[in-house]
């Protein structure tokens, strides 16, 4: 065999181990980042090392220091696992290799990424013309959308941004909500937008932005001057802005509307969820990504913006060396250069069908249902807030006992989960994103809880075993 050959079919026996150890394997990692240098670092060696030493050396080493993201009792952040068409097609991916920028060169991996952004937005509900840029993640969505959200609104103003620059622009205004999500205040900054360029709009008590207070903050901004961000799920709460009358009120003052809806968004593909996100659809762009409620691997947003001239406008590439045609991949975001990120969406999209979308947004949200309704039956744990999509957010009576709690359930491995603040107090939020989860890692979840949390109230006693129960 090659040493290509022996390499790769090391790489499948580790990733089948790895796998196959998820129901067991303690959720959290057993070895710390100092662990995970000492074990990989030391001076270069001088001389090379078979590849398939490599890959072996590295499956094994790197074990202690792995997070069993793709099992099922994962709920930290908003992190999907990797359905099982996504993940083989995304090793294709690598295998082919592809330049997936040109439409000219490599046909196969372009065709497969705007057939896959076709679906996307007959499941979103989005319009059919919008053109989808595949990024890494939702942060670079948000910049990518925002980007040509500032050009646009520019133009609009009779400011051409690409010739002149920003330094001397007309004035505009970013409005926000209170509770809008990092990657966003993140992308502003990314585009030289400073804190004082943005106006924060209050919300309600589960982190929707109040269309009252939206309607008086407009009221205070020359009108065609204002990109508004709303959201379709916020990250502790997983609410929803209203938009069916948020952005009436922003048309009515000429504002670009974004919707960053990094995992909400997909809440269009459920029937019985699709309210959640009436009125999203008459938006100017909207954040989205697939590695969250898709379940496919890392490295898979996607930028939509209604109009393509705007991400064309924005982002078009050029250079005489380039084989270059009208509305390449490279126009519609900031690569020249990357992977055919796209191609696990088709794999995933064509493996569930319309239905298996449907039935695995359904599902994130009843397993999320469960978790909170078993968290109301432990004593001393109470529900934070309303479990309208895949976020349960929960704490016990005290800060300091919320915390240890979090700690006591990393160390214990059962599951993992991650801590936040919540209107000044400590919350734990479970995420329900994986396909994976399934009705007993809710059960055993719970009982785990159960058992910490008594431990966590009664002092000296705080601890766990690291091994899954």
């Amino acid at each position: 065999m090659s040493e290509r050959s022996r390499a790769l079919d090391a790489a499948h026996r580790a990733a089948s181990d790895f796998l196959a150890s998820l129901p067991d394997r303690p959720v959290w990692p057993r070895a710390s980042l100092d662990d995970m240098r000492d074990t990989f670092g030391g001076p270069l060696p001088d001389a090379g090392e078979d590849a398939e030493a490599v890959v072996t050396r590295l499956a094994t080493d790197a074990d202690p220091g792995l997070v069993a993201i793709p099992g099922g009792r994962f709920f930290g952040f908003v992190i999907g696992g990797t359905l099982p068409a996504a993940l083989a097609a995304d090793w294709l991916v690598s295998a082919w290799d592809q330049n997936a920028g040109s439409s000219t060169m490599t046909t196969a991996a372009v065709a497969l990424e705007r057939v896959a952004g076709e679906w996307i937005l007959d499941l979103l509900g989005l319009p059919a013309t919008a053109s989808v840029g595949f990024v890494t993640g939702a942060q670079m969505s948000n910049y990518v959308c925002l980007a040509a959200a500032r050009r646009a609104v520019l133009e609009r103003l009779g400011w051409d941004l690409l010739r002149r620059g920003a330094r001397e622009a007309p004035p505009l205004t970013i409005v926000v909500g209170r509770h809008r999500h990092g990657s966003v205040d993140r992308a502003l900054r990314f585009l030289g937008i400073g804190i004082d360029e943005i106006t924060v709009v209050e919300t309600d008590g589960e982190g929707r932005m109040l269309p009252d207070a939206l309607r008086a903050t407009l009221r205070t901004i020359a009108p065609g001057h204002a990109i508004v961000c709303l959201q379709a799920g916020e990250v502790h709460t997983g609410a929803f802005d209203r938009f069916a009358q948020l952005i009436p009120v922003a048309r009515e003052h000429g504002a670009w509307v974004h919707v960053d809806g990094a995992f909400g968004l997909w809440a269009a593909a459920s029937p019985g969820l699709r309210h959640l996100v009436d009125g999203a659809e008459g938006a100017d762009s909207w954040t989205t990504d697939a590695h969250k409620t898709l379940n496919v691997p890392y490295d898979c947003g996607m930028a939509i913006v209604r109009d393509p001239a705007d991400s064309v406008a924005m982002f078009r590439a050029g250079g005489d060396y380039l084989m270059y045609a009208s509305h390449d991949p490279w126009d519609v975001g900031p690569e020249l250069s990357r992977r055919a990120r796209g191609v696990p969406v088709w794999a995933a999209l064509r493996s569930l069908g319309r239905t298996g979308v449907s039935e695995l947004i359904g599902r994130l949200h009843a397993n999320a249902v469960d978790m909170a309704e078993g968290l109301r039956r432990i004593d001393g744990v109470r529900v934070v807030n309303d479990v309208d999509y895949t976020q349960v957010m929960f704490r016990l009576h005290e800060d300091e006992a919320t915390r240890a709690l979090g700690e006591a359930i990393l160390r214990d491995g059962t599951a993992a989960l991650t801590g936040a603040e919540w209107d000044g107090h400590a919350v734990l939020r479970c995420s329900m994103s994986s396909w994976v989860t399934d009705s007993d890692d809710i059960a055993l979840t719970l009982t785990a809880f159960g058992r910490l949390v008594s431990r966590v109230r009664t002092p000296g006693t705080v601890g766990g075993s690291g091994t899954p129960r």
